[in-house]
């Protein structure tokens, strides 16, 4: 199977198994974005699978769990970061912890950005 072709079959996997903060803040993004910010949720893009995507503001999202910080774990984040602004998309890291306690924050946050991406 083609790079390509494995990242959408994978996506597709992802979508059904999204951790709890993902489910959580999926919830939010479809039920309270704005109409011109549309999240897609296990995009694939390139050779990644992005936790969450806007494409008008080219905004990714990604959902840190506690292993972001384990072993070689931040020098691939970084370089996925380095790939995605490349290609135009800024990533916008949120701790896992921070969906559980502060939902709301994060909600306003992600649009927050999402319009600066815009101009707005």
């Amino acid at each position: 199977m083609e790079a390509a072709k494995r990242t959408v079959v994978n996506a597709r996997r992802l979508r059904k198994e999204m951790t709890p903060p993902e489910v959580r803040l999926w919830g939010v993004l479809r039920r309270r974005a704005m109409s011109d910010l549309r999240f897609r949720r296990q995009h694939p893009i390139g050779p990644f699978i992005l936790d969450f995507y806007c494409d008008s503001a080219k905004l990714a999202i990604e959902v840190d769990g506690d292993f972001h910080g384990i072993g070689d774990q931040p020098a691939r984040d970084a370089r996925r970061e380095g790939w995605l602004a490349e290609h135009g998309v800024e990533t916008l890291r949120i701790p896992a912890v921070e969906i559980r306690d502060n939902l709301d924050g994060v909600f306003s946050d992600i649009l927050r950005a999402a319009r600066e991406r815009l101009g707005r």
